[in-house]
């Protein structure tokens, strides 16, 4: 139940944002209420804000109501800072924008670019971001720059902190500061002279207190994000310099940053990298030592249990395989503009470590695919732990810093402590050159003995690291309500005085993400603690880190992988809590929209998931469990009656197309419109790129003397699917494959009882696994037939399906997709020529999935003289007919298309469903590939 101050600020709050944008359900505001942490809270409502003014608006009235407010970017914080119980305020894709000025030195951005994509925009200058942290692909600036994030290459010296030149940020009540703007700042000093006198009075109180600003000092000479950046009243004098640099690890408790200008940084051309191995933690401590004094880019510490976590990973050296007791490794990589510089730099740095005892002699390898199976392993270690826990269980990585000089020291502590409460599947890992360590291990919090173990160990963890050794407990991730109960702890009163002083100087009312940072529970880490029951086999190891979501093409319409599973898990839950029943029902029917319908089961969320977890197989498997028995024996018809019903949809497909003919774009769309309305969204939504009915393929000449023969099964799609009205060119798909085959030389086959054929994957999506298998089945045992179990390779002109028939079909067969056909079957028979034209060209999820991105793009090149392949724009969201019922999935998954491919001639994919909605939202007519590649070739000459 709401309050009556939120009510009233959600009444107000819909005079500026729309109530499309403001979210209350209670399945809504869990799923998006989630982030990285094991902490939960439930929002009250979520609000996606995409201006500054929105920003502005809402915290003015947040202060008039005196109602707290979180903001959140890409929710992937480990210490629970991005987790609210009031409002969190989601910071999206309307926050991406950037410049580059100053020569590249300058880099203006928002705080919703992913870190990754900013370091894309800088190098073609050769500059990059400083911040380098393991989660950039998925982290925003806006997390970036609140959490002080830094990783495995900043240090001290070039994270967020050490790079900002300039920042616009909102206070609690709404005042908007533009450090970059005189302007701005004297207004500011107008409206807010208590704050800029009290900056001024606290820098002069701690610089004439020696012992104070020497603790400070020394404590920012490591890693370290607990509690506030304290460094910026002993760096700067200017008030505007103490506020910025305070805002940056303030975890959104200060104000809310919309705009940070960095100074860039170099990005090296040529890097070199080796994994050395150590017989005892002790070696690997004394080289990093010598590494120190070395050019070297980055020192990663690997220790035995970590090695052994990952060393049966696909593509994991042989040096990390049976390594004895006690071993560690040294990830080591040092980089140069200069070739000749960068042979000298590994000189140097084998050398430094020659005498230290090794397992094997150190060589640097320069292949960038070798280096990055290098840091493959490191990248692997926290997931490897998540990827073997038990059900119901968190992973929990934590991240400390001791002084370089008492490293090894410290982690040998660690590990006893880690033995003594028995965290026996426990890592370490870490940036040895800044003493910064992470380890990471299971927890069950669903057990109450098992939450008194991990707070005796915390306890003694705190303790050791804060008081023995002086150093950070929390190194990079930020303190959140993790650490907030032991800032004191680390700081002494003085300065965790200093801090409350702060907070209350730029939050009086204490509205701005409060719990973090300064937080009075001494239990705080201990409560809120977030339930993880299992809820399906397929997805019970997931980690909730949100990496999957910027490839997700259902992130801005409804559920991205993590929520679905968040939220999947809660269901679950509830069915064990009698008094929850009543809302169960209501719940599992608005899952079923958010969650299982409009995902379009790509499955490319595995590719980035650190466990591996493709939740389009569970959202499959959910569909399949929910077929009803009508809809079965329904399924099964269909199977039986296949070329009937491609037939009837011909005849529909050559219906919707005289209409169109007849009454033109406008009134169909308006016709189209209403049906959708009046069925309640039950109609598939007509669209001007609507296929026209396939012509039946024509008989082709047979050569029986030719040697080179290839069996051709064109889809269900392409024998049903002809080109939309509009398009210039009338060949169908398979005519114009079968053109290209015959101008190359090939006898093409087919099987036979093609019409009835299909790979399954048109019943397998929609949760229908038995028909499936059973028309896999079937064209498996056809193509055998007529390939002569398999002595004659196969092409199907249609990605997805191709990507299907590689798992079902039977491993005799030879599979070709039309991308790696053109490659390796027709150079040596056809001539290509790059054709005057600037194309663009969209990887299915299924040609991703496949590792077939770089061939596309190969290939277009050998066709065409320039070719686009969009940033970011993954899975087209159309998932077979999926865009035909939930256009809303399709338009959202491809928002970034037009404005990329707004100068290409022409367009170009491989599955005709993915080209339908790929035509609509980009104002180009995609076509497969087949067509392109039969522009661009002629037969050799002999």
């Amino acid at each position: 139940m709401h309050s009556k101050p939120h009510k009233a600020f959600y009444k107000e709050l819909l005079s500026v944002i729309p109530k499309e944008r403001i979210y209350q359900d209670p399945l809504q505001v869990l799923a998006y209420g989630t982030d990285a942490s094991f902490y939960r809270l439930i929002p009250k409502m979520v609000v996606d804000a995409e201006t500054e003014e929105e920003v502005l608006y809402l915290l003015k009235l947040a202060d008039t109501h005196r109602i707290p407010v979180t903001f959140r970017a890409a929710g992937t914080s480990l210490s629970g800072q991005g987790i609210s119980d009031s409002v969190l305020v989601r910071i999206g894709d309307a926050w991406r924008n950037y410049r580059i000025t100053e020569n590249a030195t300058r880099f203006v951005v928002q705080p919703g670019l992913i870190g990754s994509h900013a370091n894309r925009a800088l190098l073609p200058f050769g500059r990059k971001i400083g911040p380098d942290p393991a989660s950039i692909d998925s982290a925003k600036i806006g997390g970036i720059v609140a959490n002080n994030a830094s990783g495995m290459c900043c240090g001290v010296a070039e994270n967020s902190y050490k790079t900002l030149h300039s920042m616009r940020m909102a206070l609690y009540d709404g005042t908007l500061l533009d450090t970059a703007c005189e302007g701005s700042k004297k207004a500011f000093a107008e409206k807010h002279p208590e704050i800029i006198k009290g900056l001024n009075d606290i820098r002069e109180r701690v610089m004439a207190d020696g012992e104070l600003s020497a603790l400070i000092r020394k404590k920012f000479k490591i890693k370290n994000t607990t509690g506030y950046s304290l460094n910026a009243i002993v760096d700067f004098e200017d008030p505007y310099e103490i506020l910025q640099h305070l805002m940056v690890g303030s975890e959104g408790s200060l104000g809310f940053i919309s705009e940070v200008t960095y100074r860039t940084v170099v990005e090296p051309k040529y890097k070199a990298t080796t994994l050395a191995m150590f017989p005892s933690l002790q070696d690997a401590c004394l080289a990093t030592m010598e590494l120190k004094k070395q050019p070297v880019a980055a020192v990663e510490l690997m220790d035995e249990r970590s090695l052994r976590s990952v060393s049966d990973k696909p593509g994991m050296p042989d040096s990390i395989k049976n390594i004895a007791e006690g071993t560690t490794s040294l990830l080591i990589e040092t980089a140069s503009n200069d070739p000749f510089e960068l042979e000298k730099q590994i000189e140097q740095i084998v050398s430094s470590i020659d005498s230290i005892n090794k397992l094997e002699p150190v060589e640097f390898c320069h292949d960038p695919i070798q280096c990055a199976q290098f840091w493959a392993v490191r990248k692997g270690l926290f997931p490897a732990v998540g990827a073997v826990r038990e059900t119901g269980t968190t992973v929990i990585i934590e991240d400390v810093a001791f002084p370089p000089e008492r490293f090894a020291d410290g982690v040998a502590r660690l590990d006893e402590l880690l033995k003594k409460y028995e965290y026996d599947l426990a890592i370490m890992f870490g940036h040895a050159l800044e003493g910064n360590l992470h380890f990471v291990f299971t927890q069950d919090f669903g057990i109450g003995s098992e939450i008194d173990r991990y707070q005796g160990f915390m306890d003694e963890v705190c303790k050791m690291v804060a008081t023995e050794y002086k150093g950070s407990l929390k190194a990079e991730h930020g303190t959140g309500r993790n650490m907030a109960p032991f800032v004191e702890l680390e700081w002494g009163k003085q300065a965790h005085d200093l801090m409350r002083e702060i907070k209350e100087l730029l939050d009086p009312y204490n509205l701005l993400n409060p719990g973090v940072i300064i937080n009075d529970d001494p239990r705080a880490h201990l409560t809120a603690l977030k339930p993880l029951p299992a809820a399906h086999s397929i997805v019970d190891k997931c980690i909730e880190c949100g990496f999957c979501e910027p490839i997700c093409p259902s992130a801005n319409v409804t559920f991205t992988p993590r929520q679905r599973i968040t939220s999947l898990r809660e269901l679950h839950r509830l069915k064990d809590s009698p008094s929850e029943q009543h809302k169960l029902k209501k719940m599992w029917a608005e899952y079923n929209y958010l969650a299982v319908e409009t995902c379009a089961t790509d499955g490319l969320c595995h590719t980035r998931c650190p466990v591996d977890i493709n939740t389009g197989t569970m959202i499959k498997d959910l569909r399949a469990q929910n077929v009803s028995s009508f809809a079965n024996s329904t399924a099964d018809w269909v199977g039986r009656n296949f070329s009937t019903v491609a037939k009837g949809v011909q005849v529909a497909l050559k219906g919707a197309n005289l209409a169109h003919r007849l009454f033109g774009t406008s009134l169909m769309d308006a016709g189209a419109q209403g049906l959708r309305v009046i069925s309640l969204k039950k109609i598939p939504l007509w669209n001007k790129e609507m296929p026209t009915s396939a012509s039946p393929i024509k008989a082709v000449p047979v050569n029986q003397s030719n040697p080179d023969k290839v069996v051709y099964f064109p889809s269900c799609i392409s024998r049903t699917m002809g080109p939309a009205k509009d398009d210039e060119n009338k060949t169908d798909i398979p005519q114009k494959t079968i053109q290209l085959l015959l101008k190359a030389g090939y006898e093409v086959l087919f099987p036979s009882n093609m019409e009835n054929l299909c790979c399954g994957q048109a019943f397998a999506s929609k949760g229908y696994t038995a028909q499936g298998e059973a028309k896999s089945k079937e064209l498996s045992d056809a193509l055998l037939a007529i390939s002569e179990n398999g002595k004659y390779p196969v092409l199907c002109d249609t990605s997805p399906c191709l990507h299907r028939m590689l798992d079902h079909m039977d491993k005799r067969l030879t599979l070709y997709d039309p991308i790696r056909f053109c490659l390796d079957c027709l150079p040596d028979k056809l001539e290509f020529a790059k054709l005057p034209r600037k194309i663009a060209i969209h990887p299915t999820c299924t040609v991703r999935e496949m590792n077939l991105v770089e061939p596309l793009v190969q290939l277009a090149n050998m066709c065409a003289e320039q070719v686009v392949l969009p940033h970011d724009v993954y899975c087209c969201g159309f998932a077979g007919d999926r865009g035909f019922s939930f256009p809303e999935l399709n338009k959202s998954a491809l928002a970034d298309l037009p404005r990329q491919v707004a100068d290409c001639d022409e367009a170009y994919s491989t599955s005709r469903t993915c080209e339908v909605g790929l035509s609509l939202h980009s104002g180009l007519q995609y076509k497969n590939i087949m067509y392109l590649v039969d522009d661009a070739t002629v037969p050799k000459k002999e």
